[in-house]
């Protein structure tokens, strides 16, 4: 992955955290695109998990978050597999990943889809906070809608990989260390003395997921995941957060 695409990727979850901020342990925000009648677009097709882009992290005593090359290359294997297996059981026909090479040139046209589906997954992400209806993005009725185009581009993306649809999925997820732990704990105390609260930041586990149309260029699919607890680590707690990533998907 290369660098422009990890620090937007960043950027992207950042937006996805002020997003679906709460004090629940999980929250998602998902919506569906419609068709001219009014009803839910379903995956009718072939669909390709492009290469998620993952990165695990440990939040250190001092708060500061230290990536985990190790943690990370696990969940790059353990998410899209338990994503497969989803949609396997839903009998959804899935090709072979597509891999996205670490010197991609951004310039290429791969590379401009690839930032295309960021960006626009960053207007989602934006366009999903409370109050923050489009004018644009409103039906008849005045409710909001999935009205987004990644455009005829999307057509490399198919001959590359053969499919109808694009699943992307970016996942950023953070550990709290020992002594990170320990400092909540004391926090959680010394609030407590004083009739309230203080909240010491742990691991936080933030994820954006989507569903591309790669035949119209629509985005038929978009959720918003933030957790305050999962585990991308192993092969349980992928399975875990992929519950929650795929919350809605239109199967």
């Amino acid at each position: 992955m290369n660098s422009r695409r990890h620090i937007f990727a960043a950027a992207l979850l950042c937006a996805a955290f002020l997003a679906t901020a709460s004090t629940a342990s999980a929250t998602t925000r998902h919506s569906a695109a419609v068709d001219a009648k009014g009803h839910q677009v379903l995956i009718e097709g072939t669909v390709v998990l492009v290469e998620p882009d993952v990165e695990l992290s440990l939040v250190t005593a001092g708060g500061m978050s230290e990536p985990r090359q190790e943690w990370s290359e696990a969940a790059r294997v353990a998410l899209p597999a338990a994503i497969r297996r989803v949609l396997d059981a839903h009998q959804v026909q899935t090709l072979p990943d597509h891999d996205v090479p670490d010197d991609l040139d951004p310039d290429s046209q791969m590379g401009q889809i690839v930032r295309l589906n960021q960006a626009v997954a960053l207007s989602i992400a934006q366009f999903s906070m409370p109050n923050s209806t489009l004018a644009t993005k409103k039906d008849a009725a005045g409710k909001p809608r999935l009205d987004w185009n990644l455009g005829e581009g999307v057509s490399v993306l198919r001959e590359a990989t053969g499919a109808d649809y694009a699943l992307f999925t970016y996942v950023r997820d953070s550990y709290a260390s020992g002594g990170r732990t320990a400092l909540r704990a004391l926090g959680f105390l010394a609030g407590a003395a004083m009739g309230s609260y203080l909240d010491i930041g742990g691991g936080l586990q933030i994820g954006v997921t989507t569903l591309v149309d790669l035949r119209t260029g629509q985005v038929v699919w978009f959720n918003l995941m933030s957790n305050q607890s999962g585990d991308l680590r192993d092969e349980d707690g992928a399975r875990d957060t992929v519950e929650q990533i795929l919350t809605g998907i239109p199967l």
